[in-house]
């Protein structure tokens, strides 16, 4: 018992700045999530990802030959990319299609927004990025950054940090008009 305490306080001892700051910044993104209602969706799993990427602890990644908890998760899940899978399936789960149904004109939004994606793509390549690039940042159009993320770590991986902030904030904005 004495050996769990020990290991304990020295997870405690080895924290540094950087994750308590980025703790806050999740039990920031967690209240937004649950208290104020703001994209809970989104905002909550971030929040819970900001803190368990951050765990001083070995211990959520292996001890003694026994692999932890995130190490579990990224074997069965971002491995096996069973994870973006399963986002797409549940988010599909949730449409509700009864606006389109109540009103079918709105369908021309959705033919638009996939026109604006094929142009996004094609400045983007104009403008002298790579095509896998060009494609990564036509797919921000979407206003899915699961599906941005998704296509931006398969094809161009080096810009994946700029997509998903990006893929993000078009989103949040689009949520506030």
């Amino acid at each position: 018992m004495a050996d769990v305490f020990a290991y304990f306080a020295k997870g405690i001892l080895a924290l540094g700045w950087q994750q308590v700051v980025m703790y806050g910044i999740g039990g920031l993104l967690i209240w937004l999530a649950v208290a104020k209602k703001y994209e809970p969706m989104l905002l909550l799993p971030i929040g819970f990802g900001a803190i368990l990427v951050n765990l001083p602890l070995e211990v959520v990644w292996e001890y003694d030959s026994v692999p932890g908890a995130l190490k579990i998760l990224f074997e069965a899940g971002v491995l096996t990319e069973l994870f973006p899978l399963l986002i797409f399936v549940g988010v599909g789960a949730m449409i509700d299609f009864r606006p389109l149904l109540q009103r079918p004109w709105m369908l021309v939004f959705g033919i638009v927004a996939h026109g604006g994606i094929v142009i996004a793509a094609a400045a983007a390549h104009f403008l002298g990025f790579s095509l896998e690039e060009a494609a990564s940042i036509g797919t921000i159009g979407a206003a899915d950054g699961p599906t941005a993320i998704f296509v931006t770590a398969k094809f161009a991986p080096e810009i994946l940090g700029q997509v998903a902030v990006a893929a993000y904030s078009y989103m949040s904005v689009g949520a506030l008009l």
